[in-house]
C-alpha cells in the first residue's frame, strides 16, 4: 500500500540553489524552442499537413513549439484505437493502473523545474505560479492513484442473510479530455490521469495555447510504459476535432475545463442521442467564475488587501478562482482601497523567464488581450479607474493590473467573467449587503470573507453560495486533497477535483448479489 497522501512541497526560489536549478531549466527549455510535436495515436507518432504554433506570449515573435493539427480523420482513427484499447485496459487491475500514476508522479518530480519552465514560456506564468501548477499535477497523480486503490477495496454494504453482495466501480469507456491553457499541467494531468486510472481510455485534446507542455506529459506516459492507445494526443481546433469527438457515438464522457459558453455547448451536444450510441454521455464540466472577496468592518485591512491583490492578480487574473470583485463594507472601504492600490503598485511586470521576482507576466494571447482591454474601456464608464487601465510597454501581451472603484453591483465588469487583471471594487452598506452582492452573479465557484465577527463567518458558511469558500484567506490556491475544487450554477458541475468523490465521475457502480 502507498503511504498516506501528502501535498508536494512548493519550491522556495529565495534559496540560491533552487533559483539556479530553475534558471538551468529555463535555459534548457529555451534551447528546445520551436521543435515539432506529432500526434500520438495508439502508440504511433503521426505528422499532419497543418501545425498549431504555440506562441510565447511575452514575445509573440518566438514559437515555443509546433504541434500537429489533427483532422476529423485523425479523430476517427483515435476513437477507434481508444475503443479497441479500452477492451483490454478496463480489465487491468486497479492497483496496476494506480502504479502508472505513481511512476508518472516520480518522473514529473524529477523534471519538476523543466515542466515549470515550459509554462513560463508557453503561457507566461511566473516562477512561483508555474511551480505551484507542476506541484498540483504531481499531487493529482499521487492522490488519484490512492483513490483508485481505495475504490477497488471492499465497499461497505448492509449485510443480508443468505446472500453475498459486493459493489465495485467499473470504467465507463472512451473519454475526451479537453483541458484549459491556464493550468496547462495541473488540470490537464488531473483530468487525464483520473480518466485512465479509473480504467477508461482517453483522447486528449490540449488547448491550442498550450499543446507543448501537454506533449511533454504524454512523453512521460510513454516512458513509464503506459500501454498504447490508453492516452492519445490529439491537438486540433475545437470546431473541427473537438466537435467531432464530442458528438461521436462511441464517446462515453467528456471532461472539460474552460469557458461557460464552450462548456454549455459541450453539455448540449453530449445530451443528443446519436445513432449507434448505447449510453447517456457524461459531461464533467468546470466553466469559470466571477469570484468575490468580502472585506468586513473591523478587519486588518493590510491583511485583507494582500489577500485581494494576490487573488486578483496572480497569473494576471487568468484563473477561474481569481478575485475579480472586492466587496468592501463602507466603514473600511476607503482604507482598504488605499491598501489594495499600494500593494498592487509593488507588483513587478515583465517576461517571467527574466527573473524570479517578476509576478506579472503577459496575458495568454492577442485575442485575450483585446478582450480584456475592451472590458477596461467599459469599466471606465462604470466605475472610477484608480490604477492601471492600459496595455503595458513591450512586444508581449502585457496589461497593467487594473483597479476600478465605486463599481455598481450590476455593472458589466461586476457580472461578466473578464479573465484578466481587472478588479472591480464594490461598496456594501453592511455585511448582509455584502453577502447579497456576492451572490448576485450566475456563477458560484470561489469566494472569501475577511472578518473578525464569528457570527458573520458562520452566516457566510451557510449563505455564500460557492463551491469553495475561504475564510480569512485568499480565494485562490486550492490544494489537492485539502480543498476539493468545483463550483455551483454556471461554474460547472461541481465536480470537486482533488476530492474523494472525483473518481466516481469517471466510473459506474456495479452491484453483484449471489445467493448462498
Amino acid at each position: 500500500m502507498p503511504s498516506e497522501f501528502k501535498n508536494e512541497p512548493l519550491t522556495n526560489f529565495e534559496d540560491p540553489q533552487n533559483a539556479k536549478a530553475m534558471a538551468g531549466a529555463l535555459a534548457q527549455v529555451e534551447s528546445e524552442l520551436g521543435r515539432e510535436y506529432d500526434l500520438l495515436i495508439g502508440g504511433s507518432r503521426k505528422k499532419t499537413a497543418s501545425r498549431i504554433n504555440s506562441i510565447d506570449p511575452s514575445n509573440p515573435g518566438s514559437v515555443v513549439g509546433r504541434a500537429a493539427k489533427a483532422t476529423k480523420e485523425d479523430a476517427e482513427e483515435a476513437m477507434q484505437v481508444a475503443s479497441e484499447a479500452f477492451e483490454s485496459w478496463k480489465s487491468v487491475k486497479p492497483e496496476e493502473r494506480a502504479d502508472y500514476l505513481f511512476r508518472a508522479a516520480a518522473k514529473m518530480r524529477e523534471r519538476k523545474h523543466e515542466f515549470s519552465a515550459w509554462m513560463v514560456y508557453e503561457v507566461g506564468k511566473s516562477w512561483v505560479e508555474a511551480d505551484a501548477d507542476t506541484a498540483e499535477a504531481i499531487d493529482f497523480l499521487e492522490f488519484y492513484g490512492r483513490e483508485m486503490i481505495r475504490l477497488a477495496d471492499t465497499q461497505p454494504l448492509t449485510k443480508f442473510p443468505g446472500e453475498k453482495n459486493d459493489l465495485r466501480y467499473i470504467p465507463l469507456g472512451v473519454g475526451a479530455v479537453i483541458p484549459p491553457w491556464n493550468f496547462p499541467v495541473a488540470i490537464m494531468v488531473g483530468m487525464t490521469s483520473a480518466s485512465f486510472v479509473a480504467g477508461n481510455t482517453v483522447i486528449l485534446k490540449p488547448s491550442s495555447d498550450a499543446p507543448v507542455v501537454a506533449a511533454k506529459f504524454v512523453e512521460i506516459l510513454e516512458e513509464i510504459g503506459l500501454p498504447p492507445g490508453v492516452v492519445n494526443y490529439l491537438p486540433g481546433s475545437g470546431a473541427d476535432v473537438g466537435d467531432y469527438v464530442v458528438q461521436h457515438p462511441k464517446l462515453r464522457f467528456i471532461a472539460f475545463t474552460g469557458s461557460k459558453e464552450v462548456g454549455l455547448r459541450i453539455n448540449q451536444e453530449a445530451a443528443v442521442h446519436r445513432e449507434g450510441q448505447m449510453w447517456i454521455k457524461r459531461a464533467i464540466l468546470e466553466m469559470g467564475g466571477k469570484d468575490s472577496i468580502i472585506v468586513d468592518s473591523g478587519v486588518d485591512v493590510d491583511e485583507a488587501a494582500k489577500g485581494v491583490v494576490a487573488s486578483a492578480f496572480g497569473f494576471q487574473g487568468q484563473k477561474c478562482s481569481a478575485c475579480s470583485r472586492a466587496i468592501i463594507v463602507k466603514s473600511v472601504y476607503n482604507a482598504t482601497i488605499e491598501k489594495i492600490v499600494a500593494e498592487t503598485k509593488k507588483l513587478k511586470q515583465g517576461a517571467p523567464y527574466q527573473s524570479k521576482d517578476i509576478s506579472q507576466g503577459p496575458v495568454v494571447n492577442e485575442s485575450a488581450c483585446e478582450k480584456i482591454l475592451d472590458y477596461i474601456e467599459i469599466g471606465k464608464t462604470e466605475g472610477e479607474l484608480v490604477h492601471g487601465g492600459m496595455r503595458a510597454a513591450g512586444d508581449g501581451y502585457f496589461i497593467h493590473p487594473t483597479i476600478f472603484t465605486d463599481v455598481p453591483a450590476d455593472a458589466k465588469i461586476s457580472q461578466e467573467e473578464i479573465f484578466g487583471p481587472v478588479l472591480a471594487c464594490i461598496k456594501a452598506d453592511d455585511f448582509a449587503d455584502a453577502l447579497r452582492i456576492a451572490n448576485n452573479t450566475e456563477y458560484g465557484l470561489t469566494g472569501a470573507v475577511y472578518s473578525k465577527n464569528r457570527q458573520h463567518l458562520e452566516t457566510a458558511r451557510e449563505v455564500f453560495h460557492v463551491g469553495n469558500l475561504y475564510l480569512n484567506r485568499k480565494c485562490t490556491g486550492a490544494l489537492v486533497g485539502v480543498h476539493p475544487f468545483g463550483g455551483f450554477n454556471m461554474s460547472g458541475t461541481d465536480s470537486k477535483a482533488g476530492g474523494r468523490d472525483y473518481l466516481l465521475l469517471f466510473t459506474q457502480a456495479k452491484a453483484v448479489s449471489e445467493k448462498i
